[in-house]
Formats: C-alpha cells, structure tokens, sequence
C-alpha cells in the first residue's frame, strides 16, 4: 500500500520504455488560497479541476473562491498595509533580496510545478521563471527608484521637490501560460513600492503562485501582505468591485482585457490590461535565412506558440516565400514533441482537453478559407501519452489578411505565412492588424531595420531578435488592442503604475510677514 498521502501514483514501466499510470489508494489534492501568511480554504464548495497536460490525468482540485472570500482576501492586505507602506525602502529591498535567493534555492522545484501544470518543456519553464527573477532582481533596487526630485530656489527662497508614495491594496489576474513569470511582473514591484497585494492566478496552473506565496513568507514578509486567491469569474469581478482594491493589473484575452479596464475605471481604480496579440515577424530578400528560420521556429513553435509574444505570422517579403516555406517546413517535421520533463522533447502538450480542441479547430478553418496546410500536426500521438493534449507544429502558407486564421489570436504552434511584394506592404499589414504586441523584422539593411522599427505602431520591436521581450528593467506592453491603459509593465513602468506621485513647495518664513496675494501665484 501506499504509506504517504503524497503519493497519489504509481508508474509502471512497459515494455515500450514509456510510462503508464496505475491508480491504487488515490486521494485528491486540494489546492486552497492563502491569506495573512496562511492556507485559506473559504467558505465556497465549488472547485476546479488540474490536469497534467502531458497525460490528460486529473492531478488536484482547487477551490473557487466566492465575493466573501476575495473580501476576506482584501480586508486582510489593507490591515498590512499601514505597516508596510511605512517600512524604509530598504527594509523592503532586503525581504526582496531574500526572496531572489529562495527562488534561485528552489528553482529546480518551481519549474517541475510549472511543467506539471502547463506542459511547457523543463528547460523552457526554467527559462519564463528566470525572467521573471529578473523582476525580483529589479526590485531589489527600490530604494534608488524611489528617491524623488529635488528643485532648490524655485523661486526666491522657494524649494519643490516630489516623492512616489504607494497607493494601497493592489490586485493582479495573471493567465495559464506563465504560471511564474507573469505574476512576477507585477507583485515584485508592487510590494517593493510599499503596497500590499491579492494574486488571482489562472485556475488551471495555481501551484506555483501558492509555492511562490511560502517562499515569501519565508523571506519575511509580514502576513497580509501578499495574498492568493484562486477562482474563476466571480473572483475576478469581486476585486473588480471592492473599493479597497485602488489598482489592478491583467495579462490575458483582448476581450477581457477590454472588460478589466472598462469595469476597474468605472470603480476608479489605475488598470493596466495586456490584451492579445498577432506577433508579425517580417523576412526581408537579404536576411541570413538560416538566422530567421531558427528564430522563427523558437518563437512560433516554442512553449507551443502559447505564449503572447509567439510569432504567429511570417511576413515573406519578395522572393524569399519559396526557400522560407520549405526551410521552414523541414524544420517543423523533425520537431521533438513530448512530455515537458523528457529532456529530448523541444514543445509539449497544450494546457487542456477545450483548449486542444480550439486550436485544432484554426487548422480546420484554415483549409476551409483556403490557405495551403504545408505541415499538418493535428493527427500526433505519442506512444504512452495517447491521452495527453498533444499537437504537431502547423505550418499555413498563402495566407491572406481576410482570413480568420490571420485576424484572430491562435495562441498554438500554428505559423501563418503571408506573401507580400515588398518592405511597404510588409510594414502596412503589420500597422493594419489590430493588435500591437509586438514584431520583428530579419534584414541586413539598416535601412530597413531602422525605419520598422520607428513606423510600426507596435509597442515592443525586435531587429533580427525573434522574440523581443524586454528585460527587467525596461517595460513590457503592447499598442492598440493588445493595451488597455496608459503604463507598461515592470520595470520604470512599474514603479509609476505602483505609485502615485506628489510634489511639495515650501517656503520657510523670514521672520517678516507678507501681504496677502490674491492673484495666480507665481514664481518671482
């Protein structure tokens, strides 16, 4: 028999060398919240359900929390608030510097969570939680970002100087595909400024929240401080609606984006909400093919194009479709696909049965608008994980701006190919989508690459980079419908959406007494 609770499995290895699941004494995980430095369970009975992407098993539960429980939530990081706000800047950089060494003490343990959960490839979930490290790393230095301005004699004996001071109880909703990296984004610099934080993760992957919870309570973070709760819709529209809940950070969907950012300005709170995105990567007659292909395999292919910089679309420029269609398509034929922790594998599985489903169902409607299907993956089985949401890389070629599979974000290993005639017409159909993540452009001309990037109305731009996703201490965020909000995220962007900003003016008195002034001041 079993003698751990923990051990809910029991693997048995067949004769093909793959491993099947046998269920002996099966007792299933419930993942709860955690609120004021502890495991919270709620009061709701609704839960959902966690899969391992990579067998199609049901792994855990977790709780769904109700209005009161988000309040409960809440309450409890507005009591912390008043003391932490309060801490010196540098008392807060050291809980952050503490926390970077847990998280690098138990990095190995972080990413085995992301890939039980999401499916991404081991070395790839390494690689999204080191980024956002990098966060934390940047937060760590809070107390030069916070130091304010200083004017003396603005006028005759008149000083002004300005200060950032935190803003409250700050929520984040963060989306399945960056389990780690996407909260890491927003609650590093929001507690290093002084606030206090509520985390509502993605109900499909919320393990690495939770753990990322102990590491910080662990690295001495007063209770209250940072708080999880897990939920689905009514949790999100519970932070929406409390008044103590002053600012709210979201990556996800367009249209829910669109839907954070209208309902947090209707109860006057700062948003920023990151939308989707159709990540265009435009290959130029002169670039060094091999270059932009391999580029273009690791961004449209990797994490199984699940991620909101993926490029989705190849933009071939002249003549240079024919020699990047069949380079390309070789390259997605021998794609490695498996289980995230088999170290031979370079994509995994989707995140869920629904989600698998809606992916193959692109391909379908690409074949009926018309576009070439030149490598198809739907029908992939792996030996062993025949239950698993796995899918091959899609490789789409002559398609047009008037198709869906163009239009619409796919959030899957599906590449679209579009042909045009020359640089103009590249750069017009990436400001004509209407997404604006980001883009990239693969040339030797310097010409070329200095004027995409200064006219494409795209918020991040990658010149012969293939996914250009900021570091740290810049920001990230998109143009158009992939931004709903004024503010980017991390980095100096971080520091102004965390903070609110206040000046002062002074003048001290002289020992004489002046006349009182009913006009405009001014300074003289």
């Amino acid at each position: 028999g079993i003698k751990s609770s923990e051990s809910y499995w029991i693997y048995q290895e067949n004769a093909c060398n793959k491993l099947k699941p046998y269920l002996f004494n099966y007792i299933m995980k419930t993942i709860e919240h955690f609120v004021y430095g502890k495991p919270f369970s709620g009061e709701s009975k609704k839960v959902g359900k966690i899969f391992n992407p990579a067998t199609g098993d049901q792994e855990a539960e977790v709780k769904l929390a109700t209005t009161k429980d988000v309040n409960v939530a809440v309450t409890n990081a507005q009591k912390a608030f008043e003391a932490w706000s309060n801490k010196p800047p540098l008392q807060r950089a050291r809980v952050m510097f503490k926390f970077k060494e847990l998280i690098e003490k138990n990095l190995d343990e972080l990413t085995k969570i992301i890939v039980a959960e999401h499916g991404k490839v081991y070395e790839d979930a390494k690689g999204s939680l080191t980024r956002g490290l990098e966060v934390v790393e940047y937060a760590c230095g809070i107390p030069q970002m916070l130091k304010g301005e200083f004017t003396e004699n603005v006028g005759s004996d008149v000083d002004s100087w300005s200060i950032r001071q935190p803003l409250g109880v700050c929520a984040g909703i963060t989306p399945f595909n960056f389990p780690a990296m996407v909260p890491m984004w927003m609650f590093p610099m929001a507690i290093a400024c002084g606030n206090t934080f509520v985390l509502k993760p993605s109900e499909k992957d919320p393990s690495c929240s939770m753990r990322l919870a102990e590491l910080l309570k662990e690295a001495g973070l007063p209770d209250g401080v940072f708080n999880v709760v897990n939920g689905d819709k009514e949790a999100v529209d519970a932070l929406i609606n409390n008044k103590n809940v002053v600012a709210m950070s979201f990556v996800g969907s367009t249209p829910i984006a669109k839907y954070i950012y209208e309902n947090c300005a209707k109860n006057e709170k700062r948003v920023q909400a990151l939308g989707g995105a159709k990540n265009h990567c435009v290959i130029m007659p002169d670039c060094d093919l091999d270059q932009a292909v391999n580029g273009l395999m690791g961004a449209a292919y990797g994490s199984a194009g699940e991620r909101c910089m993926a490029q989705s679309v190849a933009v071939a420029v002249g003549n240079i479709g024919d020699k990047l269609v069949n380079s390309l398509a070789k390259k997605i034929e021998t794609l490695k696909i498996g289980p995230g922790m088999d170290k031979k594998s370079e994509m995994g599985p989707l995140v869920t049965k629904d989600h698998l489903a809606k992916v193959k169902s692109y391909v379908d409607l690409g074949e009926k608008e018309g576009a070439k299907l030149i490598v198809d993956g739907r029908n992939l089985k792996l030996q062993g994980y025949e239950n698993g949401y796995y899918i091959g890389g899609c490789l789409f070629d002559h398609v047009t701006k008037d198709m869906k599979i163009y239009k619409e974000e796919i959030f899957g290993p599906v590449l679209s190919v579009v042909r045009v005639k020359n640089f103009d017409e590249a750069l017009k159909l990436v400001n004509d989508h209407e997404f604006g993540n980001g883009a990239s452009i693969f040339t030797r001309d310097g010409d070329s690459g200095r004027t995409f990037s200064s006219k494409a109305k795209i918020g991040m731009i990658g010149i012969n980079i293939p996914i250009p996703v900021p570091m740290a201490f810049h920001s990230f965020g998109g143009w158009k419908r992939s931004l709903f909000g004024d503010q980017h995220m991390h980095g100096p962007e971080g520091v102004r959406f965390y903070t609110k900003l206040k000046t002062m003016t002074a003048r001290w008195p002289s020992g004489s007494r002046s006349d009182p002034e009913f006009v405009m001041p001014t300074m003289k």
